[in-house]
């Protein structure tokens, strides 16, 4: 798998993670719905996880790349690693930093990108990269970074979109473009940039990570209750914050949209 086409690339808006003032733990905004319907799924997953390699994340170091205003960096901490969040975007880190700091929670957090990390070889024990791979303009760099900075049998936990007609119907359409349903900003996603399992696969694989496992999720309600919530909230009726207490994503086998799996530092 090649970086992504500059055609392509340019479709994509990053600047979201860029505008001023909270736009990540206000309960009333589009990214904190990565608190309230994604984080159940991925940090269930990521625990279970951790119980099951009897991994104690205690004394072990955890960088999450791609952190934004450290939503998931905050659970990372929260399981007992010394945790570090890195991210291009200042208003993203700063909102990250001031929340920390508010719930006593001492996280490193730092500016960079996922293409060229500032770590020595071998840094850390765990790596996490969530809902960011799929927003990189050189996907094979990303991955060999993180393979770099990770030390001989760490772990390395991701989710992403696969790129399917499902997918497409689903992240794309109702999502972002069908004014019916979108909750999404247009082009937050581009449907060309979603990654196949096998294709992530190989490049793990390419760049001496061992793929272990890959799991699947969906909503938690029905499609057709799912797009009634989606209009409830497109007609004024439900906010961002009314949806996140009624839709979020639980583990299923379907990889159709958004599935997450681990490899393993050989």
């Amino acid at each position: 798998m090649q970086k992504s086409n500059q055609n392509v690339y340019s479709k994509i808006d990053n600047n979201l993670y860029n505008a001023e003032g909270d736009i990540w733990w206000n309960p009333d905004s589009i990214l904190h719905l990565l608190k309230t319907s994604v984080n159940p799924w991925r940090v269930g997953y990521s625990s279970t996880i951790i119980k099951k390699l009897n991994y104690e994340p205690k004394g072990k170091t955890a960088l999450e790349v791609g952190c934004g205003g450290g939503i998931l960096t905050e659970e990372i901490c929260k399981m007992g690693f010394t945790t570090t969040g890195i991210d291009p975007s200042d208003n993203s880190l700063e909102t990250a930093r001031n929340h920390a700091a508010a719930s006593g929670l001492n996280i490193k957090y730092e500016k960079g990108t996922g293409e060229q990390l500032p770590y020595p070889d071998h840094s850390f024990d765990c790596v996490f990269c969530c809902d960011v791979l799929e927003h990189v303009r050189d996907l094979p760099k990303v991955i060999s970074e993180i393979s770099r900075v990770l030390k001989p049998g760490g772990i390395f936990f991701y989710d992403t979109l696969n790129r399917t007609f499902i997918s497409k119907l689903v992240a794309i359409k109702i999502w972002q473009e069908w004014k019916r349903w979108a909750f999404m900003p247009p082009n937050l996603h581009v449907w060309k940039m979603f990654i196949k399992p096998e294709e992530i696969k190989q490049l793990l694989s390419e760049n001496g990570l061992k793929w272990v496992e890959h799991k699947g999720s969906q909503p938690n309600v029905s499609i057709p209750k799912m797009l009634s919530y989606l209009r409830k909230r497109v007609k004024g009726e439900w906010t961002y914050e009314d949806l996140g207490k009624n839709f979020r994503l639980v583990e299923s086998n379907d990889m159709n949209i958004l599935y997450a799996g681990y490899a393993v530092k050989r």
